[in-house]
């Protein structure tokens, strides 16, 4: 989702955030009302307590949608279509893991309030990991009649196949952590522009569309609902607050504005078309014939899956066995993991600007990265079937709550470890019919392919050079992947492991559209105003007027940064805080990452 925030939106929550409730120190802001950069709580702030608590499920919230949208997803190619209670574990797994990343992050990490969760980017190599011949699910895990979900034989199809993710996964993931605690992001950001970016992001929301298309198609007249109470919500009712009680000191017991159509729109959608369906299927105007049109739309087809499920699911590393690594899946996540680091990158110091922090040091931005691959290995080995990476979403939740204390976000992580524990919680979400789903996805995936291509605006789209390039990357990643998959024999160099490479590389429309972009990017002349590095710069060293004085607030917690400028090779350590790091924010430098504020988190 687009990182790009609207920044008028609540100017009261529903408990009246007041000044006198400030602690730590107070943000510098701006005379005018209306700048963006004007926090009412500052990174180090900690809000009052009720506060924090409600905007920390609003966090959670926030995030729902695309954190629960990546097992239901990655369930096809496990051949998990028909077992809803081994979902709604990965749906555990996946909170609960992206929760104990938002605290490494906050606490160790790049130390902005900024969440972590699953990534699309992994997403689409995953798949084309499991669409191989050798992973197809055989046919009868397709049929719900033919399946016995506590049979051996079934558990060991599904978990062969994650235990390969998990493996691919936990691999890669060695390079996120390589390049971060190096300090190597610097180098490999001065060759990724908007023209690598734009066509890598995009393809990630439309190669989903068969995806999206199938689950929209189980009901059309359901998807079509849930689109358009999600549209409904999200533009045409977001500045319209609802009225609520409240109460401070100041004002005592009053009615204030709730801004709800804003800050959860997904949830709404999702919770009304899932309580309509519920009301057509007790009076069964759904047909109870599996084999009908509209049977998915039903909220009992998923069976006693709720009452089957655990209060309490405790997940913990090599849950599904000893992962397993296969050449061409860790070649095909490495792709994704290369567009996670270039994107979050950009979200750090759009989080720093929307928080009311310097722009963050070289070193906080190498630990943030490091502690993201730390996520991604902890992702796999836990078994979500994907990693992490910050979340565009709360970033933009910063801007229109006014609050950007990391205290929340880490309030956030805690939030989601809760829900990645209470197993109840993860099988009512494998209940929401496959309609309701479809009408998300519709949203979701057509909002990442948009917000890649709004990375174009910082580039000369008049010059044909820069059309050239994105009309080539974008068409030949359509064009190629679709005819390797029709044509899978066709790559056969005599060696196997290659054979595997090639197909997921190609098969990966992310990857042949980034990789076109980026080659004739950096290889076609082309001044930097015209390839929109310059506009890029030029937003990055731009000065915040709302920043706190001092950039101590990326300071390693526990008196560990005390200590380390106390030692001279820390200085040589690229993760380390130490004196004299930054004085200015000028040190801060395009060809350390190009700052995009209408990147989308995937």
């Amino acid at each position: 989702m687009a990182s790009g925030v609207d920044s008028s939106g609540l100017d009261n929550l529903a408990f009246d955030r007041v000044n006198d409730h400030l602690k730590g120190k107070a943000c510098k802001t701006s005379e005018t009302d209306g700048d963006r950069n004007k926090p009412t709580y500052c990174v180090t702030d900690v809000p009052p307590w009720y506060l924090c608590i409600f905007l920390a499920i609003q966090h959670y919230l926030t995030a729902f949608g695309g954190i629960i949208s990546i097992p239901l997803i990655l369930s096809e190619g496990l051949c998990l279509q028909h077992d809803s209670l081994t979902q709604s574990q990965l749906i555990n797994n996946i909170f609960f893991v992206s929760g104990l990343c938002t605290i490494l992050q906050v606490i160790f990490g790049v130390r902005l309030p900024i969440l972590q969760g699953g990534t699309f980017a992994l997403v689409t190599p995953a798949m084309a990991l499991l669409s191989m011949p050798d992973w197809e699910c055989p046919a009868w895990t397709k049929n719900a009649s033919l399946v016995n979900t506590s049979s051996p034989v079934f558990i060991e199809v599904w978990q062969t196949r994650m235990r390969t993710l998990q493996g691919s996964i936990m691999v890669a993931s060695l390079l996120q952590v390589l390049v971060g605690f190096s300090g190597l992001i610097g180098f490999l950001m001065r060759f990724i522009g908007p023209l690598t970016i734009a066509p890598t992001v995009s393809l990630i929301g439309l190669s989903l569309y068969d995806s999206a298309g199938v689950k929209a198609g189980s009901h059309w007249g359901i998807s079509a609902m849930t689109t358009v109470l999600i549209i409904l919500f999200s533009q045409y009712l977001r500045r319209i607050p609802i009225p609520v009680p409240a109460y401070n000191k100041i004002k005592k017991l009053h009615v204030s504005k709730f801004f709800l159509f804003q800050i959860m729109p997904i949830l709404l959608g999702i919770a009304v078309s899932w309580l309509v369906c519920y009301l057509l299927t007790i009076y069964d105007v759904l047909p109870s014939d599996p084999d009908e049109y509209g049977y998915l739309a039903r909220t009992d087809v998923k069976g006693n899956v709720v009452s089957e499920a655990s209060w309490f699911t405790f997940t913990y590393p090599g849950k599904w066995g000893l992962p397993t690594v296969s050449l061409a899946g860790v070649v095909g996540i490495i792709a994704g993991i290369i567009c996670s680091m270039a994107e979050s990158v950009g979200d750090y110091h759009a989080c720093a600007r929307l928080s009311g922090a310097p722009p963050p040091p070289k070193h906080a931005i190498n630990r943030g990265i490091g502690v993201e691959g730390v996520g991604s290995l902890l992702a796999g080995a836990f078994g979500t079937g994907n990693g992490t990476t910050s979340f565009s979403e709360n970033v933009a939740a910063l801007g229109i709550t006014r609050v950007g204390s990391r205290t929340v976000i880490l309030l956030s992580g805690f939030v989601m470890i809760l829900m990645g524990i209470l197993g109840k919680i993860g099988a009512i979400f494998t209940t929401i019919p496959t309609p309701v789903i479809g009408g998300m996805f519709m949203i979701m995936f057509g909002v990442i392919g948009a917000a890649g291509i709004s990375n174009l605006q910082s580039t000369d789209m008049n010059s044909s050079r820069n059309i050239f390039i994105f009309g080539f990357s974008m068409f030949s990643a359509l064009v190629i992947p679709n005819w390797i998959m029709k044509n899978p024999t066709f790559l056969d160099t005599g060696v196997k492991e290659v054979d595997q490479v090639l197909q997921i590389l190609l098969t990966t429309h992310m990857f042949v559209g980034g990789f076109l972009g980026f080659f004739l990017d950096n290889t076609i002349p082309g001044t930097k105003r015209e390839r929109g590095l310059l506009a890029w710069e030029n937003v990055y060293l731009q000065d915040s007027s709302s920043s706190l004085e001092t950039d101590e607030v990326y300071d390693l917690p526990f008196g560990i940064t005390s200590h380390l400028q106390s030692q001279s090779w820390a200085r040589y350590i690229p993760f380390c805080p130490h004196k004299g790091h930054r004085s200015q924010s000028e040190d801060n430098h395009v060809s350390q990452s190009p700052e995009s504020e209408y990147s989308t988190r995937i």
